[in-house]
């Protein structure tokens, strides 16, 4: 079963080598860092949007691109509501780049956790999952893919599913998460500076579903990163208004790492 794109043309181009054009210069835009991230999170808006946010983290995986060969996805559901996570019955996922295999032990490994079934329903349309792919694709040479959808589910449910899947260096965990939506441009700084404060406190108690659209995963990472004693730091804080946007009525986009 294949899971075909569902984004290309409203979030990013449909063609390959626009949107390869479009990823490498973000990335080449992007400041870069020697150190390669655990762990991100990044935006899911159209890359004309939140795309040079993004980059800011996907740049730095430059030294790790043929080290990282499996990359766990968590994004929230837009879509479809639902208890627990989902994974898909798909075993590729496909862009406009090319396919990504699935990584079949890993789902299966997380569907013994009772809060984790098949949704193909809430994978089907989900944007929050496969906007991240193709930078995925561009950054890294070879990966396998562990696509996880967040629908109600608690900070301890989300953190025992990354536990589970945390792994070494070849393992890169990716949290989907926009901030503040439609608020005005000197609101959304002030809204969002807050959030990333919360965030770097790995105070996830304090997040709400206004301050992140994706609060569910994001709690969970943050609060596996307190379990760890791992500190997490913005790299990256914009919003529309910044990138494609007017300034009354802008989306927040922030980038965490992990290192």
């Amino acid at each position: 079963m294949n899971r075909n794109p569902a984004v290309a043309g409203s979030f990013y181009p449909a063609d390959p080598i626009e949107l390869r054009t479009m990823l490498d210069h973000y990335l080449n835009e992007a400041q870069t860092d020697t150190k390669v991230p655990k762990a991100i999170i990044a935006p899911h808006a159209g890359y004309i949007y939140s795309g040079p946010i993004a980059a800011s983290a996907y740049a730095r995986l430059k030294n790790a691109r043929r080290r990282i060969n499996r990359v766990v996805l968590m994004g929230p559901s837009h879509r479809v509501a639902f208890n627990g996570l989902a994974v898909s019955r798909a075993e590729v996922f496909n862009t406009p780049l090319g396919a990504v295999e699935v990584d079949q032990a890993a789902v299966s490994a997380l569907l013994a956790l009772p809060f984790v079934d098949y949704n193909q329903p809430a994978h089907a349309l989900e944007h929050s999952l496969e906007v991240h792919l193709p930078f995925l694709q561009a950054a890294l040479a070879d990966f396998k893919l562990v696509p996880i959808v967040a629908g109600d589910a608690t900070p301890k449910q989300v953190s025992e599913a990354l536990e589970l899947l945390w792994g070494g260096d070849e393992t890169l965990i990716v949290i989907s998460s926009d901030l503040s939506h439609y608020h005005s441009y000197a609101t959304a700084q002030r809204l969002d500076q807050a959030t990333s404060e919360a965030i770097e406190r790995l105070q996830f108690e304090q997040l709400t579903s206004d301050a992140a659209c994706g609060k569910v995963p994001v709690t969970g990472l943050l609060k596996l990163l307190r379990q760890k004693s791992l500190p997490i730091k913005t790299i990256d804080l914009r919003n529309s208004g910044d990138t494609a946007g007017d300034k009354n009525r802008v989306v927040g986009y922030g980038a965490y790492v992990v290192d």
